[in-house]
């Protein structure tokens, strides 16, 4: 099996329809069928003001929580990324890494699950670590990845449980630049992960599988919205990696 990246839509100049991905399209609609997904002006941790918004706690329910997991792991298997155990970071990476884990095994993919506390526990087990021993190739499991700490504080988790931290898996992909000292960085935080990590990174979808679904044809409520995400991607996004 190859590790070969999933979740790549193709590369895309901005404003150019990037190649179809059915999976994120559908993804997409789900997230805007739950309300996960929002358009407006919004205020990102970096002070941008956005015209969208991807909050994955409002998955709030078994159905919705259940449906997502199916995207990860249609991706995941998609991809043909392989991995040895799903590690969900404290504290909304838990909720995913088992919900992942639960329909993984459904699929017949049956993987160790493990988790971190944010604080030790002095008493029982103790440590930090729940679930499965960390060993061999792992996953890591987020919703987006904006500056990339929880990834950097999982790998120093993994690292001195002597596993291999080899991958992250992500509902959405941003594709804008990062901020390092507060200033606009070259890349974005899934490069930062890819070039200087060593990480292999999946993606449900990315923010030009997002424009591509404001841009349907004769649907008009999108388009305003269409054009806001379109000049913000001008203005904050980034280069994509090749695929």
């Amino acid at each position: 099996m190859s590790d070969a990246v999933g979740g790549l839509a193709g590369r895309s100049a901005a404003g150019v329809p990037p190649q179809n991905d059915p999976l994120a399209q559908e993804f997409v609609q789900f997230a805007v069928d739950c309300g996960v997904l929002r358009f407006g002006t919004f205020t990102t941790k970096a002070g941008r003001l956005s015209p969208y918004f991807f909050n994955a706690g409002l998955f709030d329910d078994g159905a919705k929580l259940g449906r997502l997991a199916q995207f990860y792991a249609r991706r995941l298997l998609d991809s043909g990324l392989e991995f040895d155990l799903v590690f969900g970071p404290a504290y909304k990476g838990i909720p995913l890494g088992a919900a992942l884990s639960v329909e993984l095994a459904r699929l017949g993919r049956n993987v160790p699950f493990a988790y971190n506390r944010k604080e030790a526990k002095d008493h029982g087990e103790g440590g930090t670590l729940v679930g499965a021993p960390l060993r061999g190739r792992v996953l890591i499991v987020d919703d987006v990845m904006s500056a990339g700490t929880a990834v950097r504080e999982s790998i120093a988790v993994i690292r001195a449980a002597g596993a291999l931290p080899h991958a992250v898996v992500i509902a959405l992909d941003r594709q804008e630049k990062a901020t390092e000292n507060g200033a606009d960085s070259a890349h974005s935080a899934v490069q930062y992960a890819r070039r200087q990590l060593g990480l292999q990174v999946c993606s449900i979808a990315k923010l030009s599988d997002l424009l591509q679904y404001l841009a349907q044809d004769g649907n008009t409520a999108l388009a305003a919205d269409h054009q806001r995400v379109l000049a913000y991607r001008e203005r904050y996004g980034v280069q994509d990696d090749p695929s």
